[in-house]
């Protein structure tokens, strides 16, 4: 009795308001990316998708601030990105640089959007099982970034059509390969990298914001093939630490007899 009557309090409560509003702003810019991708405003979409990825960044840290975190409010959110980094950045790049390859490019589009998908639903289950300081393959609006500033760094250099649509075909089965992948992404939810800062980091993060103020298309272009770049390269060097741990102090001598000999 009482837990039915806990239920229907939460009920009468309704939903948490701001940030459900920032979602819904979120599939907005979703939305609106799809139609102008329908319309050839390539550009246009490319922009709404980052804008999109703003507002997906500042639902859940206004929940989690004003304490107004929810089941709703997660399942929500997973469906505003789909639509806003699984099927906008899909059909913006189909449109744009996939179409004259017939079913392979749709192909390729629709792959991107499902590993999104099954991304999304993995992160759902392993919420509270896994530690928030890393991200368990590549998260969707890193991916659909990716496509966006690729776009924007495209327009940038004149290229609004591209001639070699392999290119493109190439990254986009990458990103879906990295989304569903085990390989793990810096979340930068640590406080320890926010709470004490070098003098000379602080400075080289300005530099970046100036660049990005001054040429937002190739600094944003840059900033996201590192991220994507970073899960692999971390991953890599994480084995080659526990291959020389595992292979004993005799590895470790020869190394050092290498070093010298050179």
């Amino acid at each position: 009795m009482k837990k039915r009557r806990f239920e229907r309090e939460k009920l009468r409560r309704g939903i948490y308001i701001l940030p459900n509003i920032f979602t819904s702003l979120n599939i907005f810019c979703g939305f609106y990316a799809v139609i102008a991708a329908i319309n050839g405003k390539f550009e246009a979409a490319a922009l709404a998708i980052l804008i999109a990825g703003v507002f997906d960044l500042l639902d859940g840290k206004i929940a989690r601030a004003t304490c107004t975190t929810s089941k709703f409010g997660v399942e929500y959110d997973s469906l505003a990105d789909l639509i806003s980094f699984g099927l906008a950045p899909a059909l913006m790049v189909y449109l744009w640089a996939l179409r004259p390859m017939g079913r392979i490019g749709w192909l390729a589009a629709f792959l991107f959007m499902v590993c999104g998908a099954l991304r999304l639903a993995r992160f759902n289950t392993q919420v509270g099982t896994i530690s928030s300081e890393h991200f368990v393959g590549l998260p969707i609006p890193a991916g659909a970034g990716m496509n966006a500033v690729t776009v924007l760094f495209c327009y940038g250099f004149g290229m609004d059509e591209i001639k070699n649509p392999v290119v493109i075909l190439i990254m986009l089965y990458v990103l879906s390969f990295l989304m569903v992948s085990t390989i793990r992404y810096e979340s930068f939810k640590r406080p320890e990298l926010f709470r004490k800062m070098n003098f000379n980091v602080l400075v080289s993060m300005i530099l970046i914001l100036i660049f990005i103020a001054a040429q937002h298309e190739i600094a944003l272009f840059l900033l996201g093939l590192v991220y994507v770049c970073s899960g692999p390269v971390s991953a890599i060097k994480r084995h080659k630490e526990i291959a020389l741990k595992t292979a004993g102090p005799e590895t470790d001598m020869e190394e050092q007899i290498r070093i010298r000999e050179k």
